[in-house]
């Protein structure tokens, strides 16, 4: 088990996915998905206090419009928690921080900001202009 500094951050000069920084994508990926499971356990405990007890059909029709909105938000937040699964699953065998299509890195900036990803920047970006040919087809 590594223990990392607690000001480390992943930087370019260093040897890509050293044990360093795949701790930290490790921890940040476990951190992300706790707080994501917290989330779900306060949607759940807000949904369970009981029904809806608004008189005013306008204050009815309202708070029935956040719940929609928040069992929405929280089915996104099942499926993030699914592509955190797999990405720490990477983390596990080895081929976390590289693309699935390419083997190359996908980048440290890339990473830090969307640490489930699975493409580098060149291959996503290859992958939406795919997507957008067979889409306007």
């Amino acid at each position: 088990m590594i223990t990392l500094p607690p000001d480390y951050r992943p930087s370019e000069t260093e040897e890509f996915m050293n044990p360093l920084q795949v701790e930290y994508f490790r921890q940040k990926l476990l951190k992300w998905r706790a707080d994501l499971l917290k989330e779900a356990d306060e949607t759940l405990a807000s949904l369970s206090e009981g029904g809806i007890h608004e008189a005013d059909i306008t204050d009815r029709a309202s708070v029935e419009t956040d719940r929609a909105l928040e069992l929405r938000t929280r089915d996104r937040a099942r499926k993030l928690i699914s592509k955190i699964n797999q990405a720490l699953l990477r983390v596990e065998n080895g081929t976390y921080g590289y693309c699935e299509e390419t083997g190359e890195p996908i980048g440290l900036k890339r990473l830090e900001a969307r640490p489930i990803a699975t493409l580098s920047i060149e291959a996503q970006e290859r992958h939406e202009r795919m997507e957008k040919i067979h889409r306007d087809d």
